[in-house]
């Protein structure tokens, strides 16, 4: 498939973005491709403008302060898996970008694009709501700070406005004796996750404080369980009991599709939440 026609601008800075975004074409913004240009050519969006913010210098950076991790737009996820300080202070991320697709993707799609896509199938959304994380955007209003949990609202929907778009993401440091785990089922490696969990906790004089179990294939966007969240909360045990499984896989609402059943996911859900909340454990100690 071909995409529709569009005029093509390569913004050199933000400001000359944001004039482009929201003046009167009806535009997108573009910065490694690879959530968008699939888009285009299953002809799901028509925009008589692509905004290329690839190339602004300010949005390629990667910086660690008091606020925690700052991955710029146009950062790639191949750049953020090996950069060496992520790996050390938020090795989650990197884990995580390991799953998505395939290295021609990794080293063409940002992170930043991935959130604001907003794949109910995609690892980083999940990432993102499980470590705390929050979004830059800006639009001809300014800017402001969107926090993860209320950036998604619905598969491929997000918050942002029209002429709106990311330009950083920030994850906060984590703090002592935090382990986090990712866990997912895909049918063969570079694939879409038929079903993913992604658990944060952290380990107080031997108990659980603080936990985020983060599930993601499994319903229309990444979302947290609230059921498995309360089990962990105070557990002194990295292990979830048949009750809180069973009440876990009842809440969940999994579409059948050709990849897998309701059925399947939800037995799937139950082994992979179970792996991923003990793997946590495992490494917070």
């Amino acid at each position: 498939m071909k995409p529709p026609p569009f005029d093509y601008v390569a913004a050199g800075t933000v400001d000359q973005a944001v004039a482009l975004l929201n003046g009167d074409a009806d535009a997108r913004v573009i910065a490694g491709g690879q959530s968008l240009m699939p888009l285009l050519n299953l002809r799901m969006a028509s925009p008589e403008l692509i905004v290329d913010i690839g190339r602004i210098e300010e949005l390629d950076s990667i910086s660690i302060d008091d606020d925690g991790l700052t991955i710029g737009a146009g950062v790639t996820q191949a750049a953020v898996a090996t950069d060496p300080d992520v790996s050390a202070g938020w090795p989650l991320l990197a884990e995580a970008i390991g799953l998505i697709g395939h290295a021609q993707i990794r080293n063409r799609g940002t992170l930043c694009g991935s959130l604001a896509h907003n794949d109910p199938l995609a690892e980083l959304p999940a990432v993102a709501l499980a470590l705390e994380a929050s979004v830059t955007a800006i639009s001809g209003d300014g800017r402001r700070t969107i926090p993860a949990g209320d950036l998604g609202i619905g598969p491929f929907m997000t918050s942002l406005d029209s002429g709106e778009f990311i330009t950083a993401a920030t994850f906060p440091s984590l703090p002592p004796a935090t382990g986090c785990s990712i866990r997912e089922f895909a049918t063969r490696t570079g694939d879409f996750a038929t079903a993913g969990v992604v658990t944060r906790l952290t380990l107080v004089d031997g108990a659980a404080s603080n936990p985020r179990v983060v599930l993601f294939g499994l319903g229309p966007q990444a979302h947290r369980s609230s059921i498995v969240e309360a089990a962990v909360e105070g557990s002194t045990s990295p292990v979830l009991d048949d009750d809180v499984l069973a009440r876990f896989t009842a809440e969940l609402s999994p579409n059948d599709d050709a990849h897998a059943s309701a059925s399947a996911r939800r037995q799937l859900a139950a082994e992979l939440i179970a792996a991923s909340v003990a793997e946590a454990w495992e490494r917070a100690l």
